[in-house]
């Protein structure tokens, strides 16, 4: 009977935690609808700097979370749009943008992909290209066995077989 008591005791405290811990996670919401639109379509714009290809909108990090709240009261504050963005920016970089703009400090983020992407090109041409050339040269090495030398190498692989 305690066992069974004890064992409510502890379901009813795990749902009291899992209660409170929905309750940290929830979002504080805008009370005006227009400025909670305004703020889901700035969400939509920044990215995540944990998920990294994740808008803030779409990804669960905390941080994610935390820049939501900064967009929203930035936005409660009076800021326009773009004030918001700048807020941002001015905090985490360019690199927070989804689409970060075309400057000398983001020729990295524009480029940076297509210059792997061509390393990884010119290596695999490169190592293509030796690949043949061993292929050739191990043609070339050695000429294949005779029947009569196939003999001899079977007759000392059998010879070894008997030690």
């Amino acid at each position: 009977m305690l066992t069974i008591k004890r064992l409510g005791l502890t379901l009813a405290f795990l749902g009291i935690l899992a209660g409170l811990s929905s309750l940290a996670l929830a979002e504080r919401r805008l009370a005006d609808p227009a400025q909670e639109a305004r703020a889901v379509a700035l969400h939509k714009t920044l990215r995540c700097l944990v998920c990294q290809n994740q808008s803030i909108h779409d990804s669960n990090a905390s941080l994610a979370r935390d820049l939501r709240q900064i967009v929203r009261e930035r936005i409660e504050a009076g800021d326009s749009d773009e004030q918001v963005i700048q807020y941002i920016v001015d905090r985490y970089g360019d690199w927070v943008l989804l689409d970060p703009p075309f400057k000398l400090k983001t020729l990295a983020l524009w480029f940076g992909p297509l210059a792997v992407f061509l390393i990884g090109g010119i290596g695999m041409v490169i190592f293509l290209r030796n690949q043949g050339r061993r292929a050739a040269s191990m043609k070339n090495a050695a000429p294949p066995l005779t029947e009569e030398e196939r003999r001899q190498v079977q007759r000392i692989i059998e010879e070894g077989d008997g030690q």
